[in-house]
């Protein structure tokens, strides 16, 4: 898609704008080059792109602090990014923005092994965390499948899960104090060490804003020691169906595993030609269980779910025989975006978290729609939580199968609602499924959860765009009757 040229009185602000960003970050911390500015046209959700008016990348609190107050006093929108890999568009760029790039904030500040918590920069690594405390026995409990790459203010924006979420909770469980810079340049301070504060629970509001209430700089979380023993077992359906009744089943049982994962035939294949974890082939369904603590509650509850598990109909059990095949089984599921990216030119990542007992009905409904949209659908899932991550197959250089994706995956996400679900479990909202935030909210919930933007920025100049389907003027969000006259936001470009 061809985008409009910008008017004179756009480029002459766009010089004004560049020399006083280049005041506050000197050297070559302002890129303007068309050609440098691509590599920030788009997070993962790759179907959505546009090119940022500028991006800033700043290396201190007072620098980011410095750009957001010249930037609120401007006028002047911002986005803040961290490595580019959210899935539903939360780090879109805007044509008439700044993008506040936070991958100079790479620095581990300190480890409190007393306190069990790290103080680190938002651009280190999830896996980051993990490394520098694993000498010690410790680690990082939040495991994205995209650990390697995500970075820990994108965690905490998003909110971001993980194979061993189900055990050991999501990042707002994991996170417990940021230091932020609000729009107008103020830093604020939330939490620190200690598992509770006092007053309002902030933190909690920021960890899932997506980038819309302040930019963090500093992030504590605290780290786990590492379990006794830990071992996983590979489980085989021959329906999709009849493993999602084990997962029910399980959890039923009083067993919480430290991660309970599930793959169906074609993510199954996929993984296993990516990975060659060893993964049956002959199986619909494919549920890849953890158990971890001491050894003989571990042995008891390997049983147990191997019990379980025949009792649903699995006609496959193999539990790993050393560290390094454990490993081995959780790579080929940590390997399934990618190795899906092998089986169809293009696809669309979707998030929706269900009630566990839906699973069997809602896999059954998917596969039903696939036929109904002529596409086919790989399915990899946080099971233990009900945290869906469908992935569409589509080819984008046929016209229309982008659309038919879209409405695949919208139809998924209604249908979570539906089943008594929410649309997103760690995703995020973003552009994605910004347009269906109506279908679960009523609209005094979306207004009530604008009036918490207005509070921190009331001039909606941070992330404006993303998550709430329309815009309303923070000067009326006080009023018990809210203003009608709202703004639609722009369609996004998509090529």
């Amino acid at each position: 898609m061809e985008m409009p040229k910008p008017d004179a009185a756009v480029l002459a602000r766009r010089v004004e704008l560049i020399g006083a960003l280049r005041r506050i970050v000197p050297g070559e911390g302002v890129i303007v080059d068309a050609d440098e500015l691509r590599a920030y046209e788009s997070d993962g959700v790759m179907a959505y792109r546009q090119m940022p008016l500028v991006v800033v990348l700043p290396s201190t609190t007072e620098q980011v602090s410095e750009v957001l107050r010249f930037c609120h006093e401007a006028g002047v929108k911002v986005v803040p990014r961290g490595a580019g890999t959210s899935l539903s568009g939360g780090a879109l760029p805007l044509a008439d923005g700044v993008l506040l790039g936070m991958s100079k904030f790479n620095r581990i500040l300190e480890i409190d092994w007393e306190d069990r918590c790290v103080r680190v920069q938002p651009g280190v690594t999830n896996l980051g965390i993990t490394t520098a405390v694993a000498h010690r026995g410790f680690y990082y409990a939040p495991d994205p499948s995209s650990q390697i790459a995500c970075t820990i203010g994108g965690n905490v924006a998003e909110n971001s899960g993980g194979v061993h979420c189900l055990k050991y909770g999501l990042t707002t469980n994991n996170v417990l104090g940021v230091e932020m810079v609000l729009m107008n340049g103020e830093v604020v301070r939330l939490g620190g060490k200690h598992l509770d504060s006092e007053g309002y629970d902030l933190l909690a509001a920021v960890t899932g804003s997506e980038g819309l209430l302040g930019v963090v700089t500093e992030v504590t979380v605290r780290i786990l020691p590492k379990p006794e023993t830990a071992r996983a077992l590979l489980l085989g359906f021959p329906t999709v169906e009849g493993g999602g009744q084990c997962v029910a089943e399980i959890i039923a049982a009083g067993i919480i595993p430290g991660g309970m994962e599930m793959m169906d035939r074609p993510a199954i294949h996929a993984a296993e030609d990516f990975v060659h974890a060893g993964y049956p082939l002959d199986v619909d369904g494919l549920l890849i269980v953890e158990l971890d603590g001491p050894e003989a509650e571990v042995d008891h509850l390997i049983a147990e779910v191997e019990r379980i598990a025949r009792g649903c109909g699995a006609t496959y059990a193999r539990v790993s025989s050393s560290e390094e095949e454990r490993l081995t089984f959780w790579a080929g599921r940590k390997s399934a975006f990618p190795a899906v990216g092998q089986i169809g030119p293009d696809y669309l990542c979707m998030d929706g978290t269900i009630p566990r007992k839906e699973l069997p009905r809602v896999l059954r409904a998917m596969t039903e729609m696939s036929q109904r949209h002529g596409l086919r659908v790989a399915n990899v899932f946080h099971a233990g939580d009900g945290n869906l991550h469908p992935l569409i197959l589509y080819d984008a250089n046929r016209p229309g199968e982008i659309e038919k994706a879209e409405a695949f995956g919208a139809d998924i996400l209604k249908l979570c609602v539906d089943v008594g679900g929410v649309l997103t479990g760690e995703h995020g909202v973003g552009v994605e499924k910004r347009d269906l935030m109506p279908y679960q909210f009523q609209p005094e919930d979306l207004t009530h959860q604008q009036r918490l933007k207005c509070a921190f920025d009331p001039d909606g100049l941070l992330n404006p765009g993303k998550v709430f389907p329309q815009l309303h003027r923070c000067a009326e969000m006080g009023r018990l009757h809210v203003h009608r006259g709202q703004i639609p936001f722009p369609d996004i470009p998509r090529f």
